[in-house]
């Protein structure tokens, strides 16, 4: 039998569920489904008999406490997770499980081979030799980020509820909406949670506990052209995606995910779309240096506010949105959690 059995099902379970978080929503939390699929994981918590399940109304997370079964006065640590999935197609989710996996094959994600994980191009597999991998089918993201954290902070519970004997203090957790926009953090009611410590279970590779954060931006770029026929465009058309083009290739060309690591920043475009009278680019700003991180913004805008002046006897122009957060990204595993509240 399996230490955590009901581990599994409970994340193929949650990832069926779509909980995609809207950024263009003014409701906290931004998505019905996400609402909805918190009530759920309070019943889950309720069910467990944890003290005090309650969605806090400030932020849409819900939280609950179990009990210490120490007399020992220790720290009471908090576990935090977000229900939220990335701005990906998350319809029809279709898991696939690859069990003792030989850490060197391809791994074809649908029967035709169009998606596939290879070690070649991602060498991170080969670390999984001898593990249960879960994958999609390639049309869909999986939801791994963060329903795995999710479904590892209930089996955590589980475990201490179905093993009394295994001392712990007292414990938190959370499971909140939001995290991928950011608003999820602006809006975390610290007091009501009650930990004097707490993890974010997210990612990263078992037993990796990450401890600083980063600066983060999400900025929009949307650019209004000026659209006439091809035959009388000299002096008069000002095509959108040809500014958008502009705009981006002034940004450093080095300073980009795919070419920095560590605490390096980056300029990250997420999302393009455009036609000759209108175009809207998504970008990611990131830095772990503040000073760095709001330099950044200022190139950002200055870059902006320089190509409007140039435009100025036009009827064109570009309009930016820059939405600040700081997103607090910490790892640990289930297994290194249940080791630290083991030694308290």
């Amino acid at each position: 039998m399996a230490k955590y059995e009901e581990l599994i099902p409970n994340f193929l379970s949650f990832i069926k569920e779509n909980t995609q978080s809207n950024p263009d929503s003014e409701t906290i939390p931004s998505s019905q489904n996400q609402v909805e699929f918190i009530k759920k994981l309070a019943n889950m918590l309720s069910d467990l008999k944890l003290n005090d399940v309650h969605i806090n109304q400030q932020s849409g997370y819900v939280f609950a406490t179990m009990p210490a079964n120490i007399d020992d006065k220790v720290p009471t640590v908090g576990f935090i997770s977000h229900v939220d999935t990335a701005a990906f197609n998350s319809e029809n989710i279709n898991p696939q499980i690859i069990e003792n996996y030989d850490g060197k094959s391809v791994i074809n994600l649908d029967s035709a081979g169009e998606y596939q994980l290879d070690p070649r191009v991602f060498p991170s597999l080969k670390k999984y030799q001898g593990d249960t991998l879960i994958t999609t089918d390639g049309s869909t993201l999986l939801g791994a980020d963060d329903k795995a954290g999710v479904a590892e902070i209930i089996s955590m519970l589980t475990y201490f509820r179905s093993n009394p004997d295994v001392k712990h203090g007292t414990i938190k957790v959370g499971f909140g909406p939001d995290e991928e926009i950011g608003t999820g953090a602006d809006n975390f009611d610290v007091a009501d949670f009650g930990a004097d410590i707490a993890y974010t279970v997210d990612g990263g590779p078992l037993g990796d506990l990450n401890y600083e954060t980063f600066n983060a931006a999400a900025a929009k770029v949307m650019i209004t052209g000026t659209d006439v026929h091809p035959a009388e465009a000299k002096g008069i058309m000002v095509n959108a995606i040809q500014v958008a083009m502009d705009f981006h290739s002034q940004l450093p060309d080095y300073d980009r995910p795919e070419k920095t690591s560590d605490r390096q920043g980056f300029f990250h475009i997420d999302d393009f779309q455009g036609t000759v009278d209108h175009a809207e680019m998504s970008y990611i700003i990131r830095d772990h240096d503040r000073d760095r991180f709001e330099a950044r913004k200022r190139l950002f805008a200055g870059i902006a506010n320089q190509m409007n002046r140039d435009l100025v006897l036009t009827a064109s122009k570009l309009n930016l949105k820059i939405s600040t957060t700081i997103w607090v990204k910490s790892w640990l595993s289930i297994r290194k959690s249940l080791k630290l509240l083991n030694k308290q």
